[in-house]
């Protein structure tokens, strides 16, 4: 059975990857697009809907973000939110201009035109989330307004060309019955099965994964964390034996990791497993670095030198012609796909992640990423339809770069061996108090401070360690956790008296946005 896809179009909104969320929730498949798509890329996906985001730009502006307006003429359904209702005014012959009065924050709607689908069984006054300075003064020939707030325009549809649109944020929590409106538009209006589940996921993109490599071999990039496992174990069950996971010791690793991982992910997924100690040459490619960015560039690269070196062994071995094994295979999530490019729309790179934007441009290996389009509880779900252990499942999220990303300043060994120590004891304490599983990620970071301390009537003057601990659902947005008081303590009595080198300990209370999760 084909995938049914609604397709959203990305004008910048730093809400849209909510939508696709909310339309997942509803067992369909979403994916975003950037704005400048084109129609043939639009129509690649057979769309039975098509979701115009919102955006911080005016779309009379002469560089305001576009998109063809033949797709309002494809036949799918469209849904315009916030920009989309006023890219949808402005193209087919309305009047858009700046509001005398601009909303933002929570409004009320009153829905004028409770016949329309969209609305279908939302109450006449709706609570919702509103963000525009701009409105629609005309609105395009055949079509009326369906709702309105007591400053301006809030909703618009034209049923007979099956376009709709809204000037609020039906995807966000503020809007209470926002679901509600989008399931209207996903299941009323667009028809969808809602059958986009788990093992339909696996069944597709194990047949895709098999068309794809045919009796090649590949290898797969394993780090022990969630993405790669459940990437290797979707991999191995498309093509077995065709598969060799790599695990690489980068020097960056966690306490132990190298040896731990290696054996669980053997013994429990029964997965080909390499392990290979390159951990000497990335320190030495990290040597005098600073820059966070160049850190993970060059960890990037260096990953693919070392995978390109077992590729040609691999190879080799299997009977291949030097150098052929082409595949490689990487457990790239959407969030990682998101932050690390700006072709999603007008949104601006946040961070390069080493398995998207630290890969070099002339890599020689091509890239299978079975979980590209999903977000991480998505990814938990199709490992949990592979049978894998929460034990694997539940580990936190651990950076591609590793402890690089979690020293700011120069990586040096001495500095991974203080950040490891202080790192297993947050994680350690963290699951003494139960609270591992109920945290998005809980970690340490060595700060390039040092300051003056006592211990046992001698002056000490030695690194300062940062704790981080936050609540996420996918990683796109994150609140600090307010832990508790005693855990804290532990914690910094711990570090400070068993961590030789540190001698302080301070927690980080900052949400994504404006920080991100990770300190680099």
């Amino acid at each position: 059975m084909d995938t049914q896809t609604i397709v959203i179009l990305d004008f910048g909104s730093q809400y849209t990857q909510l939508i696709a969320r909310r339309i997942r929730e509803q067992n369909v498949f979403s994916v975003v697009l950037p704005c400048t798509a084109l129609l043939a890329e639009i129509q690649a996906y057979h769309p039975i809907g098509i979701v115009l985001s919102g955006g911080p730009s005016s779309v009379y502006d002469a560089d305001a973000p576009d998109a063809d307006p033949k797709l309002l003429a494809l036949g799918s359904p469209v849904l315009g939110i916030c920009y989309g209702l006023q890219f949808i005014v402005h193209h087919l012959g309305g009047k858009v201009r700046p509001a005398p009065r601009r909303e933002y924050g929570h409004a009320e709607v009153s829905v004028e035109d409770g016949a329309t689908q969209l609305f279908d069984g939302l109450p006449a006054s709706l609570h919702v989330w509103m963000s525009h300075g701009d409105e629609a003064l005309e609105l395009p020939s055949g079509f009326h307004r369906t709702a309105v707030t007591s400053n301006a325009l809030a909703g618009i549809a034209n049923e007979q060309r099956r376009i709709w649109a809204v000037q609020f944020h039906p995807e966000v929590h503020h809007t209470p019955l926002g679901p509600q409106l989008i399931k209207n538009f996903v299941f009323n209006i667009c028809g969808a099965r809602g059958d986009w589940t788990p093992a339909h996921f696996i069944e597709s993109t194990v047949a895709q994964i098999r068309e794809k490599v045919g009796k090649d071999h590949v290898i797969c990039g394993l780090s022990g964390g969630v993405d790669s496992s459940v990437a290797a174990v979707l991999v191995h069950k498309a093509i077995g034996a065709q598969q060799t996971c790599i695990f690489v010791n980068n020097g960056v690793l966690r306490k132990n990791e190298f040896q731990n991982v290696q054996k669980n992910l053997r013994d429990k997924l029964g997965l080909n497993i390499v392990g290979v100690d390159a951990s000497a040459r990335f320190l030495e490619k990290l040597a005098g670095v600073t820059d966070p960015e160049l850190k993970r560039k060059r960890i990037g690269a260096e990953f693919i030198a070392v995978f390109e070196d077992e590729a040609h062994r691999i190879a080799r071995e299997t009977g291949g012609p030097e150098g052929k094994l082409d595949w490689l295979v990487q457990g790239t999530l959407y969030p990682d796909v998101i932050e690390s490019s700006s072709v999603k729309g007008p949104s601006q790179t946040i961070k390069s992640h080493h398995n998207v934007g630290g890969l070099p441009e002339r890599m020689k290996l091509k890239l299978i990423e079975p979980l590209r389009d999903l977000f991480k509880d998505e990814v938990r779900r199709i490992g949990r339809d592979l049978g894998m252990s929460e034990e694997i499942l539940g580990r936190q999220p651990f950076p591609g770069p590793g402890l690089a990303v979690r020293i700011l300043g120069e990586v040096t060994p001495e500095r991974v061996a203080l950040l490891q120590e202080a790192d297993e004891i947050v994680v350690a304490e963290i699951k003494a108090a139960g609270l591992y599983s109920k945290i998005w990620q809980s970690f340490a970071v060595l700060l390039p401070v040092m300051s003056v301390g006592v211990m046992g009537d001698q002056r000490t003057y030695a690194y300062t360690a940062g704790v981080r601990a936050v609540h996420s659902e996918d990683g796109m947005t994150a609140d600090w956790v307010d832990l508790p008081a005693e855990v804290l303590k532990r914690i910094s009595n711990r570090i400070v008296n068993e961590v030789r080198g540190i001698n302080r300990v301070v927690y980080d209370i900052t949400s994504k946005p404006p920080g991100t999760i990770e300190w680099e």
